[in-house]
Order: structure tokens, then C-alpha cells, then sequence
């Protein structure tokens, strides 16, 4: 009977550590010369930071558009409820974030919706040793486009 106990015991605290989910809460740096970025074109941040606090995550990215730098702040639950963020212009940029199955990874779909077109933003986070991984992908009327991008922490 003891033995089963213990055998209990240890299955609980395996499965409770597998549920874990990674927290990705940090300051981020682009590392391209591990990145596959687009060579035309990359939407990838120079910098990104998250504040992962319970059920709440804080993205701000640092991006470069046409040599000017700006900033993007998204406000997002981790419950795959529909957040709401400024997007691109004066558009709204619906926003929803769930964890994978084994919550390893953290996959985020936006959505902007302008006069012309709807962009969907599919952006996967997961951790590959001590970097980031961004798995981001774009389509829209435009066509489609993706990349991976790998981020060291700062």
C-alpha cells in the first residue's frame, strides 16, 4: 500500500510540473544571424518586451517601418479571449492568445480588418534553449508571408 502511495505521489507532482507554463517574461533582443528572415521585406522586431503576470501578457515590440522606428504596445489575456489593441493606423487589431497543448508554446492570432482587406497575424512563442523563438506568419490580399525569428534575452 505504500509503495502505491508513493507511486500516486509521484505521478501527481510529474503531471503538475508537464502543466507548467513556460513564462516568457523578459526584455528580448533579434538575433538574425540565427533568424530565417524574409530577404525583401522582414517584419521582424528589433526588440521585444513581455510581462507575463498570471493571466495578463504585456507585448511591446520595437520595429522598423521605411527607416523610421516605432513602438507597438498589445494588451492580451492568456484565456483565448478576444483583446482589442490599436493596429496598424487607425485600425483595430483583434487579438487572441492560448497556450499549445503541452504549453510549451504560446500562439497568438490578430486580426485588422482595413477598408481593402483582412491581415491575419499568426505569431507562435516558444523557448529553444536560452532564446526566444518567434514563428510569425502573415497573410493577406497581398499573399503570404513567415518567418522564425530567434531572440536573446537581454
Amino acid at each position: 500500500m505504500k509503495k502505491i502511495k508513493i507511486l500516486l505521489a509521484t505521478l501527481l507532482i510529474s503531471s503538475v510540473a508537464a502543466a507548467q507554463v513556460v513564462n516568457f517574461s523578459g526584455s528580448w533582443k533579434l538575433n538574425t544571424s540565427k533568424s530565417k528572415l524574409n530577404t525583401e521585406f522582414s517584419f521582424a522586431p528589433k526588440t521585444i518586451t513581455l510581462v507575463q503576470n498570471g493571466n495578463n501578457l504585456n507585448v511591446e515590440k520595437l520595429s522598423t517601418f521605411d527607416y523610421q522606428d516605432y513602438t507597438t504596445n498589445d494588451k492580451l489575456t492568456l484565456d483565448g479571449k478576444e483583446c482589442i489593441n490599436p493596429g496598424w493606423q487607425d485600425f483595430q487589431k483583434k487579438s487572441t492568445a492560448v497556450w499549445s497543448e503541452d504549453k510549451k508554446s504560446l500562439i497568438i492570432t490578430s486580426k485588422v480588418s482595413t477598408d481593402s482587406d483582412d491581415i491575419i497575424i499568426k505569431e507562435v512563442y516558444k523557448m529553444d534553449g536560452s532564446n526566444m523563438v518567434l514563428e510569425s506568419s502573415l497573410s493577406s490580399y497581398n499573399g503570404e508571408m513567415s518567418e522564425t525569428i530567434f531572440y536573446d534575452k537581454q
